[in-house]
């Protein structure tokens, strides 16, 4: 050990698995460049790294998975609680006593002729009353190169860990090694299991070294245990990024957005204003894009912090024209697991350029060319690269007390149905929205094209507990914070009859943010429709854009009365597995939105407005 630790409950856990475990040999990690530049060297020895070019891409490494371990497995993932209830119907569940007994059996010897690495990390700027610390024990030098990148790890969390309390989280990939044995670039095991203890606030992972699966900090820590912990101490875990957006004026407003897979959240993130809105003077900042960890504060807001350190996006679909600050946080200093190599020792995957090169080698390792009929990436291609080399990161992004929230914002990817932004006309119905909340799936996903997913608050797959309970604490939440932001719905994906998206999306989103931070400060007006408050056409800054008119816009914010009530029905089978524990004011707010439809016109629009704010 090259550093003293002081914690006793932390060194008799890593005692007991070490004995459990059997490794060869334990390192306790330090978070040192020196210890990161020799891990990363051990895994290009081993054939798990490709050092690539370090003109294009310095300081960085291209890793391929063994093709079963690709993505999170959630069928692969539980919450042990004691009582099967409290885990709710979304969960896998399995009696803590019966799941031990049989991850003993598999974690005994599993580390047998590998390295047992200890990796102390922080979840969150050390030492802010918002933030965790974790440690987290890995067989896998590939884990403790991405914690360092995607964490605050090291000897520094040891030092504020002190005698306090901290998350144990165990990791293995489940392949031990006998005398002599070669190993294998990617070792991983076909037995997969992804474990949370919560009221022991415990993590325990097998079989899988890839992503959320192995990076116990991610998924496992940040929300699955941390929405458990936020539940029992009053604050919010939440899959949700945070971003800034500062007003010509200088006045910095805070929002928070959920959103499902493939609804663009991380372009949102990452949001580079049309060049309107940069010469006026309005400016988008990042201070997370995956993870908030919302805590009340001594003024009666609510505070968050991202807990993360770095960035694990998806690589497919992300292009400078589509996430210019996203390419340029991946420029050095990362890791890309994959993606697609370029004969010149780059990266490459789909989307990233207009042209597709002519020749790659593909993240299985075989030669790739546009005509062979498969992607060059694999679709869940990540890089790993360091939150402070984003271009738009915020200047407050590390403040411990955290950043003020202004406004919670969720969408999902609707063809139809849901307009392009509208405001709860409370935190009741907010939580509501958030709740029922979802996307359209494709022919490739469910043999259907339409079939909605509902995902509440895009946590349907990371929630620790029982659902139900979940929403319950929202609206608890809400009833004890004396300032609570406004929360709005957003919906990019509307299309036309003839299939073809009415909104541009993408930085045009300023827009509808400008409005949405207005309303929070009072500078914007809007009308009240059946489901909320929405802007008119003239509400909104159209300076710079004109494929959007004044007829396409009454069709984004259109809401037919016949179509709602088939979405507020369709609710009911979410609804019907949590019956027993189904907050009662969900039924209210079911009966307002209805009757609130039944006044209105047969299909309201804004060529009829019912009130002005």
């Amino acid at each position: 050990m090259s550093y003293e630790v002081k914690n006793e409950q932390l060194v008799k856990w890593v005692a007991e698995v070490a004995a459990l475990c059997g490794p060869e040999k334990i390192h306790w990690c330090d978070g040192s460049q020196e210890e990161y530049d020799t891990l990363c060297n051990q895994l290009v020895e081993g054939g798990t790294f490709k050092k690539l070019n370090q003109e294009k891409r310095p300081n960085s490494y291209l890793a391929w998975s063994d093709p079963g371990d690709v993505a999170r497995v959630e069928d692969r993932t539980y919450i042990c609680s004691i009582s099967k209830q409290d885990a709710g119907p979304t969960n896998n569940w399995m009696h803590p006593k019966e799941m031990k007994d049989t991850l003993n059996k598999l974690f005994k010897g599993c580390m047998r002729g590998r390295t047992m690495y200890v990796i102390p990390f922080s979840m969150g700027p050390l030492g802010s009353p918002i933030a965790k610390i974790g440690v987290e024990i890995s067989d896998s030098p590939y884990v403790v190169v991405n914690m360092r990148i995607m964490t605050r790890m090291g000897k520094a969390v040891v030092n504020v860990l002190g005698n306090g309390e901290f998350v144990p989280c165990l990791h293995s990939v489940g392949a031990p090694l006998e005398p002599g044995q070669q190993d294998v670039p990617w070792p991983c095991n076909k037995e997969k299991y992804i474990v949370h203890f919560p009221e022991e606030r415990s993590i325990w992972s097998y079989g899988s070294g890839y992503g959320g699966n192995a990076l116990l900090g991610k998924k496992c820590l940040a929300l699955r245990i941390a929405s458990k912990i936020a539940k029992d101490e009053g604050w919010l875990a939440e899959h949700m990024l945070i971003l800034g957006i500062e007003s010509p004026q200088g006045e910095k407003t805070y929002i928070g957005a959920a959103f499902p897979s493939a609804c663009g959240k991380t372009n949102l993130a990452m949001l580079v204003p049309p060049e309107t809105f940069n010469k006026t003077g309005w400016k988008v900042s990042t201070v997370g894009d995956d993870i908030a960890w919302i805590k009340p504060g001594p003024d009666g807001r609510l505070y968050a912090i991202n807990p993360e350190y770095g960035f694990f996006g998806v690589a497919p679909g992300t292009s400078v024209k589509t996430n210019p600050n996203a390419m340029a946080s991946c420029a050095g200093n990362s890791i890309f697991t994959n993606v697609a190599l370029t004969p010149d020792g780059d990266v490459w995957w789909e989307g990233m350029t207009d042209e597709k090169p002519p020749a790659l080698t593909d993240w299985q390792g075989n030669s790739w060319t546009p005509d062979c009929g498969r992607n060059a990436a694999h679709p869940n291609s990540r890089f790993t690269s360091p939150a402070g080399q984003c271009p738009s990161i915020d200047p407050e992004w590390e403040n411990p007390k955290g950043v003020p929230m202004a406004a919670f914002v969720f969408g999902g990817r609707r063809n139809s149905v849901i307009p392009l932004v509208y405001q709860s006309f409370n935190w009741s119905f907010g939580v509501y929205l958030a709740a029922t909340m979802g996307s359209e799936t494709t022919a490739a996903a469910t043999g259907a094209v339409g079939t909605v997913r509902r995902d509440p608050f895009a946590m349907l797959p990371f929630c620790g507990y029982h659902i139900a309970d979940y929403f319950a604490h929202w609206l608890q939440v809400g009833r004890t914070t004396p300032t609570p932001p406004r929360i709005f719905s957003v919906n990019w994906f509307r299309k036309d009859a003839n299939g073809k998206f009415l909104w541009p999306g993408y930085g045009e989103n300023m827009r509808i943010l400008k409005w949405i931070v207005e309303r929070c400060n009072g500078n914007a007006a809007a009308v009240e429709s059946p489901l909320g408050w929405m802007p008119r056409y003239e509400d909104l800054d159209w300076s710079g854009l004109e494929s959007v008119s004044r007829e396409q816009f009454y069709e984004l914010t259109s809401v037919n009365r016949d179509v709602w009530k088939d979405e507020i029905v369709s609710h009911e089978e979410l609804f019907v597995k949590m019956y027993d524990r189904l907050p009662k004011e969900f039924l209210h707010i079911r009966q307002l939105i209805l009757s609130g439809l039944w006044r209105s016109p047969e299909h309201w629009e804004q060529f009829n407005p019912i009130i002005e704010d």
